[in-house]
């Protein structure tokens, strides 16, 4: 959660250029948070930072530039260079220097295990939540010291909800306050191109997890300063399964003096119950949890001293990890609901209880297609195995499996009794993946289906019936066109039944499927490839198994309401809520009428409701727990987030006025919303930089499992980036990413290499060399990588890439895959995405990303083999005991380059460099980054380091042979 750390001290030249240049005032950075048309996903922040602003360009050396009328030379370990860093992964708790200048010296468990000084302490940090009729005021505030005797870069990282919306953030730093300001979300924009335009690059901050997001943001406080940070968030709690849930992700990263978390819940129609679960709190410390709960009021309070967070009696690592869970519900009648009224807005709560269940006729449209094979068919089948066990026996369903054509079990729908669910059951288990992907037919199979039954009086008159469709990926057979797909399904349903569009994994469109369930009275879901699947599916259909009412209509004084959220409603399951707000428009009403038309199971029902305004506003304004006007802001959240899910499949026209409406909401109720950002002005020793955090659709996400996509050349600033490609050369990144070194390893056909070992993460990567097929007498054989081993033993993960397959063993699960298809697998701890025939991407948490391109030989080569490359994309978790021939180079490398000449090849730049500790003669030539483009590739001008990058590697190229392809070997 709030607060990480990673040091940006200054060494003694950067010193002297900021006195010379008299940089050492404070200048404005802006801080852009936006979030575009989405109800759920994550963010994105453009980020760089210039710790002077001093340009890069005056450093080649050996010119020295001249500043302020006086010559500064700079050399070796004292060279500066603009440091630029891109958060693509976010940061742990992390107090490190700059260690790139200084020879590499191998390190002792017992040194690297020796708690590092805490220099930025979070010494208080506080989350109060306020609860008013389901309506969340989250302030999250963090305070950071500097204990270091120079200036030091803080991060503050809060997860919030995906459903949140960020309503204020603020730093308060030497007395002063920077606040944020919401604005038009084209105004960040127009900051952003301009970022863009000055080279600074963008970092993201993913979703953390499936429920959660994860916004970060930095300032520089200087030696012994202090700086609070505040965010402040509100969300609707939503009714699911019977409870109300308040997440709040606790991870401060390092002990805390004063820690604390307060929630106040109100709830006029009574607190049922009550639960807190954190899953970090051990038995002892559960009794530190207080909880009060009288009638309409509840408390919990959570103040763990410092004692109580040390995870070990003698480690200095928290305990505090985790979700703080807080789950409660209020108490029911078979009434009209809840209503409360605050300065002219009312919120009116409606989920009756004791009602009898309504039947229900369900058409489950399930993809079998190839890219189902494996994990997720044997997952859906067992989950549907279970769904059809907890069918009622006056329920109806029939199954529609599909791949390039669809197949309706028995061709009909049946009953659910307890044989025909034993059949439906047997002829599940039998489902197995193959061939293409038909999504048209099979959809408006299942509409004619229900069609039919309706017709022939088979279904009860009084019934819920709908279409639930699992599908792991896009249509390539039979109308490929989702728009025209959509609007066929739309054409056929005609507002009578309800679809529900399940997606699994990261393949499929999910803007298609979310417009498709929207249009259709349902909603999307994505179910996300773990080995919880079966649960997630099993999960979903609870919400919709048991439905209670149907057609709800919740009407109020026709000429003395305006300004209504949505009243009228197709369904409503047993577990859920109906949520209205509105505004009052007649400033002499004095009693508030309410009435309720509903169908039920056997009858017509109808419920009113009348409240006295001015009693029910004195209740409410007594009470310790209200922020401000709630009924006012949970009107204008429900509003926003009503018109964005019509904006999904709104028209052109309606899709402006939409688009108008929401942005002139949320700039009146300062919401960061999709069409929205806030802007924070930032103190900064360097010059003005823009940060832009966006909140991409389900789609934007999806891309980022699929590929990873980068500019010609180095990855992002800040980290290391290394590869090895061909036959096989090496490119190191030096200098902050400004220049590069690059060597090749002369290796035998066979042999085994360690690239990549980290015994502190358990984490290894070797690569196996193949030779190409025929070489001449006495020619050195030119050897390329063919496979790689990757190894995280703490995940528990192996993944063997070769040129014909991709083996992964996750625990006891083992999975397969070729390079024939474009396809993926994301646990919880990890993810693999391939692109056919061209590269694979692997993430493993936040600790690393790499990608490993496929190079294809014509068919029937007579020399050459199918190989690989290996590319690091991001490597900061890795510690400073990481070696290989790639994990050397993981923390930054500086070189100092001199004396450059051309030499006899009067085209090739010749060059003497200093480099850890080294002196070396090194040629000006050009590799090839073939990411991007794995045929031609990309130039990469670097200086090549002769006789298998003597010098360069610590040791010999023998020193890093190891024996089998998955061994953990470490120096």
């Amino acid at each position: 959660m709030p607060v990480v750390f990673m040091n940006r001290g200054r060494n003694k030249a950067q010193l002297l250029i900021a006195r010379l240049c008299n940089i050492e005032t404070m200048l404005p950075f802006i801080l852009l948070m936006s979030i575009p048309a989405s109800i759920s996903s994550d963010y994105i922040i453009s980020e760089s930072e210039h710790h002077t602003s001093v340009d890069v360009d005056s450093f080649i050396v050996p010119n020295a530039p001249k500043l302020s009328g006086r010559t500064l030379k700079v050399f070796g370990s004292e060279s500066v260079h603009v440091k630029m860093l891109c958060f693509l992964y976010s940061p742990r708790n992390v107090v490190s220097t700059d260690r790139s200048s200084l020879k590499p010296e191998k390190r002792s468990t017992e040194e690297h295990d020796k708690k590092p000084e805490m220099e930025l302490e979070i010494y208080g940090m506080k989350i109060e939540s306020k609860v008013t009729s389901r309506f969340a005021h989250t302030v999250v505030i963090s305070r950071v010291v500097n204990r270091a005797n120079e200036s030091r870069e803080a991060f503050f990282e809060m997860e919030l909800p995906k459903t949140a919306f960020i309503t204020n953030f603020s730093m308060t730093l030497d007395g002063v306050t920077y606040v944020g300001a919401v604005k038009e979300k084209e105004v960040a924009q127009k900051q952003y191109q301009e970022a863009v335009s000055r080279g600074q690059t963008a970092g993201l901050v993913k979703a953390s997890g499936r429920k959660m997001e994860k916004f970060k943001v930095s300032v520089n406080i200087g030696p012994t300063k202090k700086v609070t940070f505040e965010l402040t968030y509100e969300e609707l709690l939503k009714r699911n399964l019977g409870k109300y849930e308040l997440n709040i992700r606790v991870k401060p990263q390092q002990l805390v003096k004063h820690f604390q978390i307060d929630v106040h819940v109100f709830e006029p129609q009574g607190i049922a119950f009550l639960n807190v679960d954190a899953k970090f709190l051990t038995n002892n410390l559960t009794s530190i949890v207080k909880k009060t709960l009288t009638g309409t009021k509840a408390h919990v309070s959570f103040k763990p001293t410092l004692e109580q967070q040390h995870k070990c009696p003698d480690c200095h690592e928290t305990i505090l990890d985790g979700d703080f869970i807080i789950e409660y519900d209020v108490n029911r009648d078979l009434s009209a609901g809840s209503v409360q009224v605050v300065n002219g807005y009312f919120v009116h709560h409606f989920a009756p209880a004791n009602l009898a269940r309504i039947p229900k006729n369900v058409i489950f449209v399930i993809d079998h297609s190839g890219s189902m094979s494996g994990i997720k068919m044997h997952q859906t089948n067992e989950a549907l195995v279970k769904i059809l066990d907890d069918m009622g026996t006056e329920d109806h369903f029939a199954i529609n499996i599909f791949d390039d054509i669809s197949e309706i079990w028995g061709n009909a729908i049946f009953q659910a009794t307890p044989s025909n669910v034993t059949a439906a059951k047997k002829f599940v288990q039998t489902i197995s993946a193959r061939g293409g992907t038909n999504l048209n037919d099979p959809m408006l199979e299942a509409v004619r289906l229900l069609d039919k039954a309706h017709q022939d009086k088979q279904l009860p008159e009084r019934s819920v019936s709908m279409i639930i469709l699992l599908t792991d990926g896009q249509a390539n057979v039979g109308e490929k066109i989702p728009t025209k797909i959509e609007q066929n399904v739309k054409n056929a349903v005609n507002g009578r039944y309800s679809v529900y569009c399940l997606g699994f994994g990261y393949d499929v469109e999910f803007s298609f499927l979310e417009k498709m369930a929207l249009e259709n009275n349902g909603v999307a879901r994505r179910i996300y490839e773990d080995s919880d699947a079966p649960l997630q599916l099993q999960g979903f259909y609870d919400e919709v198994a048991n439905p209670l009412l149907l057609d709800i209509e919740l009407q109020y004084p026709e000429n003395a309401i305006s300004e209504l959220t949505q009243a009228n409603f197709k369904q409503y399951y047993d577990g859920s809520e109906i949520v209205v707000a509105g505004k009052i428009s007649d400033n002499n009403l004095d009693l508030l009428r309410t009435e309720v038309f509903a169908q039920g199971a056997n009858e017509h029902l109808t419920l009113k409701a009348e409240v006295n305004i001015s009693e029910v506003e004195n209740v409410t304004q007594q009470q310790q727990y209200i922020f401000g006007d709630f009924t006012e802001r949970l009107w204008a959240y429900l509003t926003i987030q009503q018109l964005l899910e019509k904006r999904v499949s709104a028209e052109t026209d309606e899709k402006k006025n939409l688009t108008d409406r929401i942005l002139e909401l949320s700039l009146k109720y300062s919401f960061v919303t999709p069409l929205t950002s806030m802007v924070v002005t930032k103190p900064e020793e360097n010059k003005n930089d823009t940060f832009v955090a966006d909140k991409p659709s389900e789609d934007v996400n999806v891309e980022r499992h699929q590929k990873l996509h980068y500019a010609p050349g180095f990855a992002q600033k800040g980290r290391a980036f290394t590869s090895v490609d061909t036959d096989p050369h090496f490119i190191i990144s030096i200098n902050d990413h400004s220049d590069a070194i690059c060597f090749n390893i002369d290796g035998k056909p066979g042999a085994i290499l360690n690239l990549v070992a980290d015994p502190s993460t358990d984490f290894v990567v070797n690569g196996q060399l193949i030779g190409v097929k025929e070489t001449e007498n006495n020619k050195k054989i030119k050897t390329y990588f063919g496979k790689f081993g990757i190894v995280n033993n703490k995940m528990d993960v192996k993944v063997e890439v070769s040129t014909q397959m991709i083996a992964v063993s996750y625990g006891e699960d083992k999975v397969s895959f070729s390079w024939s298809t474009t396809t993926s697998l994301t646990k919880e701890s990890f993810s693999i995405s391939i692109m056919k025939e061209k590269n694979l991407t692997l993430t493993m948490g936040d600790d690393a990303t790499f990608v490993i391109v496929l190079h294809r030989v014509r068919k029937n080569h007579t020399v050459h083999r199918d190989f690989l490359g290996f590319y690091t994309i991001d490597s900061h978790r890795f510690s400073n005991m990481t070696h290989g021939l790639l994990g050397q180079f993981y923390h930054q490398v500086n070189a100092e380059i001199f004396f450059i000449h051309p030499g006899l090849d009067q085209s090739k730049l010749r060059a003497k460099m200093i480099v850890k500790g080294q002196k070396l003669r090194v040629t000006r030539v050009y590799e090839k980054d073939y990411r991007l483009d794995s045929e031609h590739g990309t130039n990469i001008p670097c200086w090549f380091v002769r006789n298998n990058g003597k010098g360069f590697i610590d040791g010999i190229p023998t020193d890093y042979v190891v024996s089998s392809l998955l061994e953990s070997v470490y120096p």
